[in-house]
């Protein structure tokens, strides 16, 4: 899940003398490693129900499809706005989608969020289960492969290095 460690300016979380951490921590980071996977898997699900339900003649699935893909879109507009704010060390207007938008008007921008990331781990997994997964091109598959690694890899790094750091070393 995305967090921002309580800042909007960009300078990230951490104990304030530990760049690593403090980088883990940047809105930028957030973005390249959680907030754009996310959209690539939306984006994927999106275009794989316009598929499907073209296929099948289906038009409440075609326009869910075009609806996700709409949705995708504009989170991954949003997680460039909030980087591209991050690397001006400015704070940023946006949260990093929309559901967390609506979360920032209600007041409550990271329980949004978190519905935000079920729903993306719901997207994965609906991938999956249902075998769409092997309906991608082999294209669209390396953009997948591309965002669960990156995804995967970088929540791994983080996590060791906190607990490299909280260990002392």
């Amino acid at each position: 899940m995305v967090t921002d460690q309580g800042t909007d300016s960009g300078s990230g979380g951490g104990d304030g003398s530990d760049s690593i951490q403090r980088l883990f921590g940047r809105p930028f980071f957030l973005s390249l490693t959680i907030g754009v996977p996310f959209c690539i898997f939306k984006l994927l699900f999106g275009v794989t129900a316009v598929r499907i339900g073209l296929d099948a003649a289906q038009t409440p699935l075609v326009i869910f499809g075009w609806v996700v893909v709409i949705w995708a879109g504009l989170d991954l507009l949003m997680n460039g706005a909030r980087s591209g704010f991050d690397l001006m060390e400015r704070p940023s207007p946006l949260e990093y989608c929309t559901i967390a938008q609506v979360g920032r008007i209600a007041r409550m921008p990271m329980v949004f969020l978190g519905i935000d990331t079920l729903l993306s781990f719901s997207i994965i997994c609906g991938m999956l289960w249902s075998g769409w997964i092997t309906t991608l091109t082999q294209t669209e598959a390396y953009l997948w492969y591309a965002a669960t690694t990156l995804n995967l890899i970088s929540l791994s790094v983080v996590s060791i290095y906190t607990e490299y750091r909280r260990l002392g070393r």
